[in-house]
């Protein structure tokens, strides 16, 4: 089959002309491919995490590491999805480093300027490890094996505007255990 335009292009689901590396907090869904439970079971309202579940916990609790320009905030992981609210706050302060008197300074010496990364280069880091890893545990720990990918191709993103937008959303996220079996994600 050839290529063609009309039929055979991704639409972007991301706001056209803006800056995804730019200061600000977005809220971001990310689900498993075809919506399968890899991560655990809710019972009796809480989230029971399995390893894969407390892997996917432990790569997102350490995204800051990765991306010391980013914060995160309130975030679950439920058993096909996870929502979180990661903040970009810019670039990260960097102690000068003091050469000593008569040393040259060579090119590869020099602090580079690193460009901020996008929410996108955030999310795909997160998707890739969380892949890794998750590929590690199937062969090693017999973990529930997935069909070719881990998770959906894309995921969902919104930027926060306002306080009271973000607080809306922080109850969102606690609440959602507790709202799972009415979720959009919700899969038996």
């Amino acid at each position: 089959m050839t290529f063609n335009p009309d039929i055979h292009h991704r639409r972007s689901i991301r706001l056209k002309d803006y800056d995804y590396s730019q200061a600000g907090a977005y809220f971001v869904t990310i689900c498993t491919k075809d919506k399968e439970c890899m991560f655990g079971v809710i019972e009796d309202a809480q989230m029971e995490f399995n390893d894969a579940g407390k892997m996917v916990q432990n790569v997102w609790h350490e995204l800051p590491g990765r991306f010391p320009e980013i914060l995160l905030d309130e975030f679950i992981i439920m058993p096909n999805h996870l929502h979180g609210i990661v903040s970009i706050v810019g670039a990260p302060l960097v102690g000068a480093q003091i050469p000593e008197v008569g040393a040259r300074i060579l090119e590869e010496d020099r602090a580079g300027t690193r460009p901020a990364p996008t929410l996108g280069d955030i999310i795909s880091v997160f998707k890739s490890i969380t892949t890794h890893l998750y590929t590690e545990g199937v062969m090693q720990q017999r973990w529930q094996h997935f069909n070719g990918k881990l998770w959906q191709r894309n995921y969902y993103e919104h930027i926060i505007r306002s306080e009271i937008e973000l607080n809306k959303i922080r109850e969102y996220i606690i609440n959602n255990v507790l709202n799972w079996e009415a979720d959009e994600n919700y899969k038996d």
